[in-house]
C-alpha cells in the first residue's frame, strides 16, 4: 500500500511581512522628501477643497430650502391657520347676531356668515393638504376635530335659524349649543393649529438665519492649508509666486467671502422678516382673536337672555387682554415699525374704546329690562351700533396684519435673492481651487524628474 501523497503547495501572491514592512518604510521615507511632501500637499488640497466646497454647497442649499419653506409652506400655513380662527370666530358672532334678528336677518349678515364658513373650509383644506396622513390619524388632533365638528356646527346653526324663523323657543337652545361647540371644540382646535404653524414658522426662520460657523471654520482651514503649501513651495523652490496656488487661494477667499456676504444678507432679511413681519403679525392676530371673542360673548349675553353672566365675564376678560397700554393693542403699538401699522393700531384702539362704551349701554338696557332696545343696539348696522364699532376694530387690525404680512414676504423674498447662484458658485470655486492647487504643485513636481 503506497504512502499518501502530500497536497501541492498553495500559491499566494501576498508579499511576506518583511517585504510589506519594507514598502511601508519606503513610503515613509518618500513622504519625507520634497517630492513626497508636495504630493501630500496636492492630495490634501484637492480633497479639502472639494469636500469643503461640497459641504458648504449643501449647507447653503439647506438654508435656501428653509427660505423656500417660509415662502411656500410655513408662512402661508400660519396665515391660513390665522384666517381659519378668524373666520370661525366671526361666523359664530355673525350667527348670533342673525339669531338676535329673530330669523329675519339682513341679507348682508347672511352673506357674511356664509362667506366666513366658506373661508374657514378653504383654510382648513389648505392646512389638511399640507399635512401628512399620520397627522390626521389622531381623532383629538386639531385638524381631525375641525374637519369633524365644523359640519356639526353649521347644522346646529341652520336648525336654530329654522326654529327661530318659526318663533319656536327651542331655537335659542340650538344656537347656544352651536356657540358652545364653537367655543369648546372648534376655536381651541383652531388655536392649537395656529400655535403649531407659528412654531414651525419660527423654526424655519431660525434655520434660515443660522450662523455659518462650520462653513467659516472649514473655509479658514482651507486657507491655512494653502498658506502652508505656498510657504513650503516658496522655501524649497526659491520662487516667490506660484500661479496655481495663488489661483486656488483666490478661489477659496472668494468662496468664503461670497458665503459670508450672502449669509449675512440672509440673516439680516430673515431677522427683519421676524421683527417687522411675523412677530408683529402674531400680536396683531392675537388682538384680532381677542376682539372676535369679545364680540361673540357680547352677542351671546343677549342670546342667553337672562343667563348670560358667563358670557359677560368672557367679554370682560377678552377686552382686558385687548385694551390698555399693557394689552395686546398697546403691545402692537410698541412693536409697530411702519407708519401704516401704527396708524391702523391707533385707529383700532380708538374704535375699541367707542365699542366698549356702546357695550356698556347695551348691558344697561338689558339690565333695565329693555331687551329689544339692547338687541337693536348690538346688531344695528348704523354708526352708533356695536356691530359697526366692532367692524371698525376688526378692519383696522386686518389692515395692519396685511401690511406686516407683506413686509414678511418682501424680506423673505430678498433673503432668497441673496442666495441666488451661491450653490453653483461655491462648487465651481471649489473645483477651481482644487485644479489650481494641483496644477501649481504639479509644475514644481515636474522639476524633480
Amino acid at each position: 500500500m503506497s504512502a499518501p501523497t502530500a497536497p501541492p503547495p498553495v500559491r499566494t501572491d501576498a508579499a511576506p511581512p518583511s517585504q510589506r514592512a519594507g514598502r511601508v518604510g519606503e513610503l515613509r521615507e518618500l513622504a519625507k522628501t520634497t517630492p513626497g511632501v508636495l504630493v501630500v500637499f496636492t492630495v490634501a488640497l484637492v480633497l479639502v477643497s472639494i469636500l469643503v466646497g461640497l459641504f458648504t454647497a449643501v449647507t447653503v442649499q439647506g438654508r435656501a430650502k428653509a427660505l423656500d419653506d417660509l415662502t411656500a409652506r410655513s408662512g402661508p400655513l400660519s396665515i391660513a391657520a390665522q384666517d381659519l380662527y378668524r373666520s370661525l370666530s366671526d361666523a359664530d358672532a355673525t350667527a348670533n347676531s342673525a339669531f338676535l334678528a329673530g330669523g329675519l336677518e339682513r341679507a348682508e349678515v347672511r352673506t357674511r356668515y356664509e362667506s366666513d364658513i366658506a373661508q374657514a373650509e378653504s383654510a382648513l383644506a389648505t392646512a389638511v393638504a399640507a399635512r401628512e396622513p399620520a397627522d390626521l390619524a389622531d381623532p383629538r388632533g386639531p385638524l381631525a376635530v375641525l374637519s369633524r365638528e365644523l359640519s356639526v356646527y353649521t347644522g346646529l346653526v341652520e336648525t336654530a335659524r329654522a326654529n327661530n324663523r318659526q318663533k319656536l323657543p327651542v331655537g335659542a337652545a340650538y344656537q347656544r349649543a352651536a356657540s358652545n361647540l364653537m367655543r369648546e371644540e372648534l376655536l381651541p382646535a383652531a388655536e392649537r393649529l395656529y400655535t403649531d404653524e407659528t412654531a414651525v414658522l419660527r423654526a424655519d426662520q431660525d434655520r434660515a438665519a443660522r450662523l455659518p460657523v462650520v462653513e467659516v471654520v472649514l473655509g479658514l482651514i482651507t486657507l491655512v492649508l494653502l498658506f502652508f503649501a505656498q510657504r513650503y513651495v516658496r522655501r524649497r523652490t526659491r520662487r516667490r509666486l506660484n500661479v496655481g496656488l495663488l489661483v486656488a487661494t483666490g478661489a477659496a477667499v472668494v468662496s468664503l467671502a461670497w458665503v459670508l456676504v450672502a449669509t449675512i444678507g440672509v440673516m439680516a432679511n430673515v431677522n427683519a422678516s421676524q421683527e417687522h413681519g411675523s412677530e408683529q403679525t402674531d400680536v396683531l392676530a392675537q388682538a384680532r382673536i381677542a376682539a372676535l371673542a369679545a364680540r361673540g360673548d357680547e352677542t351671546m349675553t343677549l342670546v342667553a337672555r337672562g343667563s348670560g353672566k358667563e358670557f359677560e365675564e368672557g367679554y370682560q376678560d377678552a377686552i382686558g387682554q385687548l385694551a390698555g397700554d399693557r394689552g395686546l393693542l398697546g403691545r402692537a403699538q410698541e412693536l409697530a415699525s411702519d407708519g401704516t401699522v401704527r396708524d391702523a393700531v391707533r385707529a383700532a384702539s380708538a374704535a375699541q374704546d367707542d365699542w366698549h362704551e356702546v357695550h356698556q349701554r347695551i348691558r344697561q338696557l338689558d339690565d333695565d329690562g329693555v331687551y329689544l332696545d339692547a338687541v337693536d343696539l348690538a346688531i344695528d348696522p348704523g354708526d352708533t351700533g356695536a356691530a359697526t364699532k366692532f367692524d371698525a376694530v376688526d378692519n383696522s387690525l386686518r389692515e395692519a396684519i396685511v401690511t406686516t404680512e407683506a413686509r414678511f414676504e418682501d424680506e423673505v423674498g430678498q433673503a432668497s435673492n441673496a442666495l441666488t447662484g451661491t450653490v453653483i458658485g461655491v462648487i465651481v470655486l471649489a473645483l477651481v481651487a482644487a485644479a489650481g492647487a494641483a496644477t501649481g504643485i504639479w509644475q514644481r513636481l515636474k522639476e524633480y524628474r
